[in-house]
């Protein structure tokens, strides 16, 4: 069975599909920026994600594979992004 987590809580070297982007709370301006940005970003629904590095301190900012690109995002941006986990084979 698939796990469901939000972007933030995922460990090095977790994979998955994004499966929503943002938190769908549109009456606030900002977290409907945060979605926008995400979505321009590449961060859309059905893309996969690998969680590559994440800083020293306070694990943040976290480098996140997204399908061929990479890009950096801070913990509190990558929890409006919920992943499926992938099953690891044993």
């Amino acid at each position: 069975m698939a796990r469901t987590i939000r972007l933030s809580e995922a460990r090095l070297g977790d994979r998955g599909v994004i499966v929503e982007v943002g938190d769908h709370c549109h009456h606030q301006a900002e977290a409907v920026d945060l979605e926008r940005r995400l979505l321009e970003l590449g961060f859309v629904e059905g893309a996969q994600v690998e969680l590559l590095h994440q800083g020293l301190f306070g694990a943040d900012p976290i480098a996140i594979k997204v399908d061929d690109m990479r890009v950096a995002l801070r913990r509190h941006e990558a929890a409006s992004l919920t992943i499926e986990l992938a099953e690891v084979a044993a």
